[in-house]
């Protein structure tokens, strides 16, 4: 979900920005009026986001919607984001960002590498995820938010009881049962096959190649001696391959973060096809995972201080 016509880059004159601040001071402050969500939906500013935000979100998962007046996506995205967060009760808050009124939040934002609004980020425990960016249908915002909240659950980052779901999911297509089934059992090529035939039908599906990607890493991991290929990657730290392998088997014994740093610091100290490698190899893992898993965020955020 992108959306390219908004970019952050020019984009922003200081007249959009003065009518901005007028918008902003007309607005009653957070709290202050008798709307019973007013603690679900909060106007956050340059000076107010570490408190509002990053101080907040150590007790409570924080959304925040990056917007601007100009930008027609954004009045799409908004109110969609707004009722979402009324209806969490409190498990969740959203903290809404005018990148006009508040250039300092904007100016970060094309740092990160954002190119486009609406975007909507999740910070949790003070540190950011990217959720959204673009604007996306009720529905799809609302399964967004379910994966989210889902992983975070996962990496007991929120208790089993905390940011429930924000819409009941549809019956699992039997297609992802019978592969689920499969890798369940350990029949690798019964899972290779349903998740195929899914792909038939749906090319893009997430499910499915996420999918894929893990019976590749099993069926690559289930051909190694493990004892050889750590003192390997131990004894050549700079040889991609030796790498790769560690990392294989890492991930398949759950221990993602350290998968992914042995690669990103593979690149951090190798050059050319050793460095792309290692650097192809991580994307590749990155795929086994779902592409909201905060771990891969992260990632993705160290492989880019890596590269540049």
């Amino acid at each position: 979900m992108t959306s390219s016509d908004f970019s952050l880059h020019g984009a922003i004159d200081l007249g959009a920005r003065r009518a901005a601040a007028q918008r902003q001071q007309q607005r009653p402050a957070s709290g202050a009026s008798g709307d019973s969500s007013s603690s679900s939906v909060i106007d956050v500013t340059d000076a107010t986001f570490n408190t509002e935000v990053v101080e907040r979100s150590r007790s409570v998962p924080v959304l925040v919607d990056f917007w601007a007046d100009w930008c027609q996506p954004c009045k799409q995205l908004g109110p969609i984001l707004e009722k979402l967060a009324n209806e969490a009760g409190g498990r969740w808050v959203l903290a809404k960002v005018d990148i006009d009124a508040n250039p300092a939040l904007g100016q970060q934002l094309a740092r990160m590498g954002v190119q486009g609004i609406p975007f909507v980020a999740a910070v949790v425990a003070g540190q950011m995820l990217p959720v959204l960016n673009g604007a996306a249908p009720e529905p799809q915002v609302r399964q967004v938010l379910d994966q989210l909240f889902a992983a975070l659950r996962q990496q007991g980052l929120l208790p089993e009881d905390d940011g429930a779901d924000a819409a009941q999911q549809p019956a699992a297509d039997p297609l992802e049962l019978e592969a689920e089934a499969a890798l369940q059992r350990g029949d690798l090529d019964g899972a290779a096959t349903a998740f195929g035939r899914i792909l038939e039908t749906r090319p893009n599906d997430p499910f499915a190649k996420s999918g894929l990607a893990l019976v590749d890493l099993q069926r690559r991991a289930g051909s190694y001696d493990p004892a050889a290929v750590r003192k390997d990657a131990a004894d050549r730290p700079d040889d991609a391959a030796a790498q790769a392998k560690a990392a294989d088997l890492e991930l398949v014994e759950g221990r993602v973060d350290e998968a992914f740093d042995r690669l990103i610091d593979a690149v951090r100290r190798t050059t050319g096809d050793e460095r792309d490698a290692a650097r192809k190899h991580l994307l590749s893992l990155f795929d086994v995972l779902p592409p909201d898993d905060p771990r891969v965020a992260r990632a993705r955020r160290r492989l880019a201080s890596a590269l540049f």
